[in-house]
């Protein structure tokens, strides 16, 4: 026989875990509404930052975080770095010649907007408690935010040069077909 308290609450928590990651399964195909939510989490968190004239402590933790996402985990990194790896050819297509690779992230979106989105509810939840509102002077914060996010794009688009990658795929690739072959030769009334 079981006490007060006994199995009803772990198995509470262990039915709303599977809730969450539920709801969180199904939506992983929903990339724009997920973005879209994640937006507004941001626009709250901003407007709450901004009527309360204080947390900014958190902004700067946050924009490190976001700055570590984007390119200490690899977001925008490919999964197999040609610095890192000690391979003797390229790993990335050189010439136009060479096969086409296509460009794999070392983060998936779906992690990075799920961390992003976790790290945003956090800092939300956290400017509703005043000790974690400590003094200091935002203009400086802002500086070295800026100065750190200059340095680190300057770091990562010379990597992008390098190694001849683009992390973005901006719609889907046309091939057209060899030129003179017979299909051209005007044989179709299109």
């Amino acid at each position: 026989m079981e006490g007060i308290g006994g199995p009803p609450m772990p198995q509470w928590g262990h039915d709303a875990w599977r809730m969450y990651q539920y709801y969180l399964d199904k939506s992983t195909p929903h990339t724009t509404y997920r973005w879209i939510g994640s937006l507004v989490i941001v626009a709250i968190y901003c407007l709450r930052v901004y009527s309360d004239q204080g947390f900014y402590i958190f902004v700067f933790g946050l924009g490190i975080y976001l700055l570590n996402l984007l390119f200490g985990f690899g977001f925008l990194s490919p999964l197999v770095d040609p610095e890192l790896e000690g391979s003797d050819g390229p790993l990335l297509p050189i010439k136009r010649s060479d096969e086409f690779k296509p460009f794999i992230r070392r983060l998936p979106e779906f992690k990075f907007w799920y961390s992003m989105t976790n790290a945003f509810c956090i800092a939300f939840v956290m400017t509703f408690f005043s000790v974690f509102d400590a003094p200091v002077f935002w203009p400086i914060l802002l500086c070295y935010g800026i100065v750190l996010f200059v340095i680190t794009m300057r770091r990562l688009i010379g990597h992008m040069i390098k190694y001849k990658y683009i992390p973005f795929s901006i719609g889907k690739q046309k091939y057209s077909g060899k030129k003179g072959s017979a299909s051209s030769s005007g044989s179709r009334g299109d």
